[in-house]
């Protein structure tokens, strides 16, 4: 990827683009993102950057943790990624990724994790068809058919039963970036995004590059 930083999610709302059009927003607090390791290909076998974003305590960081973090003289952060960025090589420990490194006009891939729904049945998890409500019937939102009988004397593997929805990792592709706020760090994105308010996201270049 060419560049990518570090958010968590601040909520919707709506702007008003230059031709009076109403557009629907993502508010994403964007950084500032500090490099806590740098990975190279002599020692690593590739390059990539270590990210911190988020202010943590020191009572709330493990100790290996903690010396990890005055190694790279930064402060204690909340999360960790690795980012392969195409200028990676040039970065060093302790450089900050801020919310210009996007601006508006560029189309994004978000990555976050899916708000939790708990323990759901098929129809909401996986969209299945109930069965008849009328007519005596006593099948209502049960699963379904669990295979045959005797043969193969199991239920398949990949049947789409009841369990916890939600929270898995999830990628929007595409999504337009509407403003960037340089001196907020805050960047509006177009549409929704994964997540809870005050969940963390990745917001990276589209893989099919930019408008």
């Amino acid at each position: 990827m060419n560049k990518a930083i570090l958010g968590t999610k601040l909520g919707m709302t709506q702007l008003f683009d230059e031709e009076g059009r109403l557009v629907p927003v993502t508010v994403v607090q964007a950084g500032p993102c500090r490099v806590i390791q740098k990975k190279t290909k002599e020692i690593d076998g590739y390059d990539a950057v270590q990210v911190g974003f988020g202010e943590k305590k020191e009572k709330h960081t493990p100790k290996p943790m903690q010396g990890h973090f005055k190694k790279a003289g930064t402060g204690y952060m909340k999360y960790l990624r690795e980012l392969k960025l195409a200028n990676s090589a040039e970065m060093n420990v302790g450089d900050e990724i801020k919310a210009d490194v996007f601006e508006a006009g560029n189309v994004v891939d978000v990555t976050g994790i899916s708000k939790g729904k708990g323990y759901q049945g098929p129809i909401k998890r996986w969209g299945a068809h109930r069965g008849p409500m009328t007519h005596g019937s006593g099948y209502h939102r049960g699963p379904g058919s669990m295979g045959a009988c005797s043969t193969p004397s199991r239920v398949m593997k990949g049947k789409k039963l009841a369990g916890h929805m939600g929270v898995e990792r999830v990628t929007v592709q595409n999504l337009d970036v509407v403003k960037v706020d340089v001196e907020k760090n805050i960047i509006a994105i177009k549409g929704a995004i994964p997540g809870p308010k005050g969940g963390m996201v990745i917001i990276r270049d589209a893989v099919k590059g930019g408008k």
